[in-house]
């Protein structure tokens, strides 16, 4: 039989893929729908002001992020010590009953603060569960010639579920509202089925005798001696952090832009369209040559476009600029994720990979808690967001003189496990 040129030849690898995107519309959805629900509550039945609004969107981003924090040790070992696609299966499972709760809430009017706050806070506990362990079952399944193909083809899953998923809650919830997270319910039960129906995937064995926390310590250490995959983690953490603009885009759609549910949608989608199409390109043609000084190129450019996004009046040019940071955004994914595949053992792709989940969550997530703080010490969202994007800026300029091997490093050879291995 003769060996598959191209990932989708690989039927688990195919459910891992169909897999991954039902359950990034479902909870890209979700979260847009429950930023936009928080914001419109606290301003309609709570007259809080833009902003105190504004800083509970920081609130939301902080209350999926801190179960996230709690768990990833846990989700991590579990990943590499138990099988990968039933965790995967369960957390999705029950991500769905959440949606399930949500949509009830909404549809009876039951919703409120405390549930929406308690339900975001489940959500996250539960993605921390599912993210490492699909992302380590696709060295598993596809051969290593092919990993990085695979990891930009796995990249247009989330591109495009990231571009579907907005827009349709969007426009869902406009029209009924509870009918946003009644599809993610429906989803996410595809998601799991799609799990359901690969049969098992071979992992390497692990010591079952070292205590948890021990070898999620062990995943930390690997990562702090990897001095190239420790720049491009932390470069990324602290570029989003600074630069995430996502967590006031209710505050642009409702009073800036005046373009309500329906338009922050398409902004939420944005990114995602943005991204999609430059995973496309790397689908066809991945990136092979000077591959740190591209990431930092990609990275700045990310900041460049939050600022655009943020001065922007134009309801359309606003889309362009969102569009504009997740292309640049994606190329900075593509290498960090691919570099993490090649470089990382099977037996330690788990703690690795929810450890790299933990710095993305923080990013995103504390992003949008710094958003949040920031609109509201500065009393505006439009300078909250210029500021994290001439931070994300900064901080590309300043890591690429602490983290030399970043722009000194021109493919993904494997010198870099072998420096990672070396006493």
């Amino acid at each position: 039989m003769s060996e598959p040129t191209s990932p989708f030849q690989i039927a688990a690898f195919r459910r891992i893929w169909l897999s991954r995107f039902c359950a990034v519309i479902a909870t890209t959805g979700m979260v847009v729908i429950l930023g936009y629900q928080i914001y419109d509550v606290a301003r309609s039945a709570y007259a809080m002001s833009i902003v105190d609004a504004s800083f509970l969107l920081g609130l939301l981003g902080l209350a999926q992020f801190v179960p996230y924090a709690l768990l990833s040790p846990v989700s991590g070992v579990y990943a590499d010590r138990f099988d990968r696609r039933q965790i995967a299966l369960f957390a999705t499972l029950i991500d769905a009953v959440i949606a399930g709760v949500l949509a009830y809430a909404t549809a009876t009017g039951t919703r409120s603060l405390p549930l929406l706050f308690a339900l975001a806070a489940a959500h996250g506990g539960t993605r921390i569960f599912v993210g490492p362990s699909l992302s380590a079952m696709v060295p598993n399944v596809v051969p290593a010639p092919l990993i990085p193909r695979a990891v930009a083809i796995s990249s247009t899953a989330w591109q495009f579920g990231s571009l579907f998923g907005p827009t349709l809650a969007g426009l869902l919830y406009a029209v009924l509202a509870w009918t946003p997270y009644g599809l993610s319910a429906v989803l996410l039960t595809l998601s799991a089925l799609s799990l359901l129906t690969m049969g098992p995937v071979p992992q390497a064995e692990v010591d079952r005798e070292t205590h948890p926390i021990r070898q999620y310590i062990e995943g930390f250490r690997f990562l702090r001696r990897n001095r190239f995959l420790l720049g491009c983690v932390t470069l990324d953490l602290f570029a989003v952090l600074l630069g995430g603009a996502t967590a006031l885009l209710p505050v642009f759609a409702r009073d800036i832009l005046h373009v309500g549910s329906e338009g922050l949608g398409l902004m939420r989608a944005m990114p995602g369209a943005g991204a999609a199409v430059v995973a496309l390109l790397l689908a066809w043609k991945p990136i092979e040559k000077e591959v740190g000084t591209k990431m930092l190129l990609g990275v700045a450019a990310f900041g460049a476009a939050t600022v655009g996004f943020a001065l922007s009046t134009n309801f359309f040019l606003s889309l362009a600029f969102l569009a504009a940071l997740g292309a640049a955004d994606m190329v900075s994914v593509f290498i960090r994720s691919a570099l993490e595949q090649l470089s990382t053992p099977d037996e330690m792709r788990g703690r690795v990979g929810a450890i790299s989940g933990l710095f993305i969550s923080a990013s995103n997530e504390l992003g949008e808690m710094q958003s949040g703080t920031a609109a509201a010490l500065l009393h505006s969202a439009v300078a909250a967001v210029v500021f994290g994007g001439v931070g994300a800026i900064l901080v590309t300029i300043a890591w690429a003189w602490i983290f030399p091997e970043l722009k000194n490093a021109r493919t993904f050879a494997p010198q870099y496990r072998e420096k990672e291995q070396a006493p």
